[in-house]
């Protein structure tokens, strides 16, 4: 494995972890009173996605480091450790760094969600820090376009997983409701992913010819998955969960985890295009 390779993989996994442990943050806020064992063990999950996530980000510098040096050796070169740690990636790490141990905190202590929520905010508003958006002429309308981005996919996936617990182990009818509840929610939120997105590619992008470029490319990439999660949403929403109201629970809850399992997948697969993206190529390539 070469270091960018690696680049990519710690950021892949590291804003996995961040997705997850924000979601968590979230989900819990609303959805406490009416799962409160289930939102329980969801706490557990996002504290521990936190600290693992906040592992990772321990990474960024020495691999900066290892970039530089094109090889992993420059990891112990104190020179490029040193003109990594001045980079404005280690800026946005240190406050990421902050955001997931106070996530870590809020979610594993009783009664500190208002520390897991100010954890999420430095979270999420840490990608602003570095990267195009942070250098662009636009930046003030970049940055706000990038957090509703970064925050509602988190929230996004990390429900993912509390909801296939609650489909798995709750009662129908409260399964159900809880799915109903998400669902309209997410109807409002959902979409302002896309038009978050495309605000930000309409800012970036000064010429269509990017989109025949690898920039480009991956951008329609994620664009598509997107559409394929909007789909399975869809499903969720109009066939499955009145599904598992009604006469077939039993099929309904097995199509929803298979569902919910593959928009986990499909999000996981947007956050490694988006590393990839970050970490070798940019609007201007």
């Amino acid at each position: 494995m070469t270091p960018d390779a690696a680049a990519v993989a710690e950021r892949s996994l590291a804003w996995l972890c961040v997705y997850q442990a924000v979601g968590v943050a979230l989900f819990t806020l609303l959805f406490a009173a009416q799962l409160p064992s289930m939102c329980a063990r969801a706490r557990r999950l996002g504290g521990i996605a936190a600290l693992g996530g906040a592992l990772l980000v321990l990474l960024q510098v020495p691999l900066t480091a290892a970039r530089m040096a094109g090889e992993f050796a420059g990891m112990r070169d104190a020179i490029l450790l040193r003109l990594a740690l001045h980079a404005s990636q280690a800026a946005a790490a240190a406050v990421l760094l902050s955001g997931l141990l106070l996530l870590a905190a809020g979610l594993l202590l009783r009664r500190a969600q208002p520390v897991a929520l100010l954890g999420a905010a430095l979270a999420v508003c840490a990608p602003t820090l570095t990267g195009h958006t942070s250098v662009h002429p636009q930046r003030l309308l970049l940055a706000p376009l990038l957090i509703v981005h970064v925050l509602i996919g988190a929230f996004w996936l990390g429900a993912l997983w509390p909801l296939s617990l609650t489909v798995r182990l709750e009662r129908a009818e409260v399964a159900a409701a809880v799915l109903q509840r998400f669902s309209k929610l997410a109807s409002w939120l959902v979409p302002c992913i896309a038009l978050a997105g495309l605000g930000m590619a309409y800012l970036l992008i000064k010429d269509k010819s990017v989109l025949e470029r690898p920039y480009g490319l991956i951008l329609l990439a994620k664009f598509a998955v997107f559409a394929l999660l909007m789909g399975l949403a869809a499903l969720n929403r109009w066939r499955f969960t009145p599904a598992l109201a009604a006469a077939a629970p039993t099929a309904a809850r097995t199509a929803l985890q298979r569902s919910i399992l593959a928009e986990y997948l499909l999000i996981a697969a947007v956050l490694v295009m988006t590393a990839t993206l970050t970490t070798f190529f940019s609007a201007e390539d």
